[in-house]
């Protein structure tokens, strides 16, 4: 009886050890599988994370190209800007000028003029109204200052030379004649 006491023992012993053995060997196959499943996680938030940046890099580049796009013929435009003043100040002399002789000039500076308008506009380059406005320094450069009490100071009362936007940023500074106290 001692003998079949003690195999019995034995066996159990050797099941208790054997069962323990299982435990610990799920625990570490659980412990795997979750330091499995928490780098997966954390792969994804990284895959997430890149594909959201390059989302936003595809969208600034967009952007930047249209910006690129919209600007790019600035240069083109500010030596278009010289023959503007130039029609100008060809249509002061011939207007003032006698009448008679130059009428037919004045007819085609002024259609020059107009042309130029359209192409300006077609490009979005619009023409900056400074008479009688406040002074601004980001679109305005003062050439002189004039005493006029009939004006607030700081008020522009005469333009030298037109400033011009292109899609809204500046193209060139009005260079203005501004009143003092």
């Amino acid at each position: 009886m001692k003998k079949e006491h003690r195999k019995e023992r034995e066996n159990e012993e050797k099941k208790a050890q054997e069962n323990a053995d299982f435990e610990i060997k799920k625990e570490d196959e659980g412990l795997n599988i979750d330091a499995v499943k928490q780098e997966n996680e954390a792969l994804k938030d990284e895959l997430l994370r890149a594909m959201a940046e390059s989302e936003n890099l595809k969208k600034r580049c967009a952007a930047e190209i249209e910006k690129n796009s919209r600007y790019a013929i600035s240069s083109f435009a500010k030596d278009l800007l010289i023959v503007a003043d130039n029609l100008d100040r060809a249509l002061s002399v011939a207007a003032n000028e006698n009448a008679d002789n130059n009428q037919a000039l004045l007819e085609g500076i002024k259609l020059t003029k107009q042309e130029l308008a359209h192409v300006f506009e077609k490009f979005g380059i619009t023409r900056m109204e400074t008479l009688g406005q406040p002074f601004d320094p980001n679109f305005h450069q003062v050439v002189q200052q004039v005493s006029d009490s009939s004006k607030p100071a700081g008020t522009i009362i005469e333009e030298l030379q037109t400033g011009y936007m292109i899609n809204g940023r500046i193209l060139r500074e009005a260079m203005v004649v501004v009143s003092k106290l």
